[in-house]
C-alpha cells in the first residue's frame, strides 16, 4: 500500500464517493475513488486510486491521503497513516537529537549494534521525559543530559526540578570519602 498526502496540485476526477459508516469513522470526512486526469500522470498510473480526507484533532487540520488500497476501511487507512507518521517522527528524533550522521563501524554487526544503541538511547530518554514532572521538550532534555553527563545528581529530582540548585553536600554518604 502506498500513501501520498499532497493533493493540492494533483489533477483528478471523482469516480465514486463512498458512504462513510456512521459510528466507526469518527475523523474521516471523505472517502472517494478517483482517477488521475493529467495525461502524463494517468499514463504513469492508469488504475483507480482512493482519496480519503481525515480531520487531525492534534494539529487542527484536514489531511488528504491518496492510496491504492481500495479494500480496507477508510478509518483503518487513516490509523495506519498516523502510526506510520509517528514512526517517521521517532526516527527523525534519533537522527536529529543523537546526531547520528555516519556509522563508526561498517560491518553488518557494527551497524546493527549502533542502530540498537541509538534505539535504546532514544527510548530511555523518552521514558525519562514521560516520568518527569517538569515539561521537558525532548531536544532540551537531550541537550541538558549532554551538559550534565558527568555531574553526580539525583536523576529523578533533577528531571522534576532541573533549575534548583543541587545540595552542596550529600548527607549520609553510602561510600566513604577518599580525600
Amino acid at each position: 500500500m502506498s500513501f501520498s498526502t499532497n493533493t493540492i496540485n494533483l489533477a483528478y476526477q471523482n469516480i465514486e464517493e463512498r458512504e462513510l459508516p456512521e459510528n466507526t469513522a469518527q475523523h474521516v470526512l471523505k472517502d472517494e475513488v478517483i482517477e488521475l486526469s493529467n495525461p502524463t500522470s494517468k499514463h504513469k498510473y492508469p488504475k483507480q486510486l482512493r482519496r480519503i480526507a481525515v480531520w487531525d484533532d492534534e494539529n487542527k487540520q484536514t489531511i488528504e491521503l491518496i492510496t491504492n488500497n481500495l479494500k480496507w476501511a477508510a478509518q483503518t487507512i487513516a490509523d495506519l497513516y498516523k502510526a506510520r507518521w509517528e514512526i517517521e517522527v521517532f526516527f527523525r528524533d534519533i537522527k536529529q537529537l543523537l546526531h547520528i550522521k555516519t556509522f563508526i563501524g561498517t560491518s553488518k554487526n557494527a551497524v546493527m549494534i549502533q542502530i540498537w544503541t541509538a534505539l535504546i538511547t532514544i527510548l530511555i530518554i523518552k521514558a525519562m521525559k514521560n516520568q518527569a514532572k517538569y515539561g521537558w521538550h525532548l531536544s532540551n532534555l537531550v541537550a541538558f543530559i549532554r551538559l550534565n553527563i558527568f555531574v553526580k545528581i539525583e536523576l529523578q529530582k533533577w528531571l522534576d526540578q532541573p533549575f534548583e540548585d543541587p545540595p552542596s553536600k550529600i548527607l549520609n554518604p553510602k561510600q566513604g570519602v577518599l580525600f
